[in-house]
């Protein structure tokens, strides 16, 4: 069985996140709904905020090494797509309120869900196909 390089397992790790949570979604509907809004994104910007977004920006900056120390072609696409969760990131901790005001809209428009929803599962397939036919 071959390894997967760093890309590679990005990208599923990625793809598994975006399909795991759409089913979530699809699941538990508008149970989903309230626990996005009272706990994992509750009125008072949560603890554990502060600690997942080092690790994001963590993952971030391992990628970008990763691209400058690694010879595997095309690792900058990835790069680029993980560096704009950095705009996420900062979001989340300098402009909770207007996430909190954005994700709210998000989730009580049928329409802006269906497009979310799409737009993640076709970028998880993209990842999927990346990580087996690029990286």
């Amino acid at each position: 069985m071959a390894r997967l390089n760093y890309f590679q397992g990005l990208c599923l790790f990625w793809a598994l996140l975006g399909i795991g949570s759409r089913i979530l979604m699809g699941v538990f509907q508008q149970r989903w709904i309230a626990w996005e809004m009272e706990r994992a994104y509750g009125p008072q910007k949560p603890g554990w905020l502060f600690f997942v977004s080092l690790a994001g920006w963590g993952v971030i900056a391992y990628t970008w090494y990763a691209v400058f120390t690694t010879d595997i072609a095309y690792d900058w696409i990835l790069a680029v797509f993980v560096s704009f969760t950095g705009v996420k990131i900062f979001i989340l901790l300098f402009r909770y309120d207007k996430f909190r005001f954005f994700l709210s809209g998000m989730l009580s428009d049928r329409k802006k869900m269906l497009w979310l929803n799409v737009s993640v599962l076709l970028f998880s397939l993209a990842c999927v196909g990346m990580a087996l036919f690029v990286y």
